[in-house]
């Protein structure tokens, strides 16, 4: 079972980790194969300098800045060119210049923000989202790219366990959350994030926001225009880049929502200890 305490979100164990706040996901080209492809390249180089001196790690950032596609969502957030893979694997992304991959030393005064901005700097997720949130996510994933965009999504994970936890009467326990059905069953919901059938392919959208012009809103379903009223799902349709043709396609996404809370739901119900802490 975990630890009782709230989890780490960044780097939560040495099976996936978070390059939210580093601008990962501020790429307009943010498929999981762009991305890797892109760290490989930065991280593969990055090892190759030899002498981390200040002069060769601006001579890197300038690297990257110039032979890497930009094709940013929003320009005034800043895409680190320091972030890359911290193992061999790619299991894990994270800070290049950090301390623990330097003997102590950190190196990340090179960066645009230095390190104690770096340091001390938490999402949102952090605050929004519950301990049993947090874990739920943690527990489900191991895979970098889905576990960055999902701890990331509150609006997906808070509306998921809404409506789960009213049909239970409570959140589940972490120690519940941490059974292996119960885990197949959030990772297979946390899953729509990349396998969603109804996903917009529009290259100014990501997850529940839309970019124009370096400005950014959240984007919203027009039911109207397909005779439907607003969905009971719509912040979790929402968070999944949701674009519809017909009220069919609605109802037919909202019963697949509905199948995975559902079977989370009815696993959950067969544990003992529902409700421990």
């Amino acid at each position: 079972m975990p630890p009782m305490e709230s989890p780490h979100l960044c780097q939560p164990d040495a099976d996936k980790s978070c390059g939210a706040c580093c601008g990962l996901y501020n790429y307009r080209e943010s498929s999981r194969s762009g991305l890797e492809a892109r760290l490989k390249r930065r991280t593969e180089a990055f090892r190759k300098i030899g002498r981390y001196t200040p002069e060769a790690l601006k001579g890197f950032s300038d690297w990257v800045r110039h032979t890497e596609p930009q094709g940013k969502l929003l320009e005034t957030i800043h895409n680190c060119e320091f972030l890359g893979f911290l193992d061999g694997q790619m299991r894990r992304v994270g800070c290049l210049l950090h301390p623990c991959l330097h003997r102590g030393e950190d190196l990340r005064d090179c960066s645009f923000y230095g390190a104690e901005l770096c340091d001390g700097h938490l999402c949102l997720s952090y605050q929004k989202l519950t301990r049993s949130e947090k874990w739920a996510v943690i527990l489900s994933l191991d895979d970098w790219y889905l576990y960055g965009i999902c701890i990331t999504d509150i609006d997906l994970c808070k509306d998921f366990f809404a409506h789960a936890a009213g049909r239970l009467g409570a959140e589940p326990a972490v120690s519940v959350l941490s059974r292996p059905a119960v885990r197949a069953s959030l990772g297979d919901f946390f899953s729509l994030k990349v396998s969603w059938p109804y996903r917009t392919e529009d290259g100014d959208r990501f997850g529940k926001y839309c970019f124009a012009e370096d400005e950014y809103r959240e984007a919203r379903i027009p039911y109207e225009e397909i005779g439907c009223s607003k969905s009971r799902y719509d912040r979790i349709l929402v968070s999944l880049g949701s674009a519809f043709s017909s009220a069919e396609e609605l109802r037919t996404a909202e019963r697949m929502i509905e199948d995975k809370i559902t079977a989370f739901v009815q696993i959950c119900q067969g544990c003992n200890g529902l409700h421990c802490a």
